[in-house]
């Protein structure tokens, strides 16, 4: 290995680590309260050391937003490669949203917080377009996957019903534990059975059979890298 090269992976490890700090900063204090003066102790860098390898915090998230579209993108990609029939897809979905939140949970906080006002203010519009470009690629893989759930529903209409059921949900839980009504990770079963009145709604029966039940971790595993976290 030449001496260009190892830098370059040493360069790649360092950001890294950074990344992996930022999600705990991130999960920890939330993205008004995450600086980089925190990722950095986290990391036990100097705050000048970490802008060697990133300009500023919005850099740190972006690097985020962008890891989060790519795992989607791939975990989709590899849901349509099943060819699943649609009430085993539909679960499939369901449980390649639950592996998000549990291996991944800072993608739904990003989603959350860049809905709000101001947030992309800092960021070039050739950026925003990118992952508006992006992000819609992955509405598109959802949408498809979607598409022949029930004839009567354009795939569209049934990715917004997901997403914005799942994201709600989390959002919801996360409000609930700021208030101190119960802990995270107390609404698995809810969001089980939420995913059951959606199969009702669409006349669908729970996936019977050998090979009808989709593993929960396969979608995302072949996505790329995940970390792991607390049961959601």
């Amino acid at each position: 290995m030449g001496v260009s090269e190892r830098r370059q992976r040493e360069r790649e490890a360092r950001r890294t680590e950074i990344l992996d700090a930022a999600r705990d900063v991130l999960l920890a204090q939330g993205l008004r309260g995450t600086t980089t003066k925190e990722i950095a102790e986290r990391c036990e860098l100097s705050e000048a050391t970490l802008f060697f390898y990133f300009r500023n915090k919005d850099e740190i998230l972006l690097s985020l937003i962008f890891e989060s579209i790519d795992f989607w993108a791939q975990g989709m990609e590899a849901l349509a490669a099943q060819k699943l029939v649609p009430s085993a897809l539909l679960e499939a979905i369901w449980q390649f949203h639950e592996e998000v939140y549990r291996e991944h949970p800072e993608y739904y906080v990003i989603s959350a917080y860049m809905a709000q006002p101001q947030v992309m203010d800092n960021v070039s519009d050739d950026v925003k377009a990118e992952i508006a470009r992006r992000s819609g690629e992955n509405f598109r893989r959802l949408r498809e996957l979607l598409a022949g759930l029930d004839p009567q529903t354009p795939g569209a209409v049934l990715a917004d019903l997901i997403w914005s059921l799942f994201l709600g949900l989390t959002i919801s839980e996360a409000s609930r534990a700021n208030l101190g009504h119960g802990r995270r990770g107390e609404h698995l079963q809810t969001r089980a059975q939420i995913l059951g009145v959606v199969r009702r709604a669409f006349a669908l029966a729970p996936p019977r059979g050998p090979g009808a039940q989709p593993a929960q971790r396969s979608a995302g595993r072949r996505a790329g890298k995940t970390r792991k976290g607390d049961e959601r």
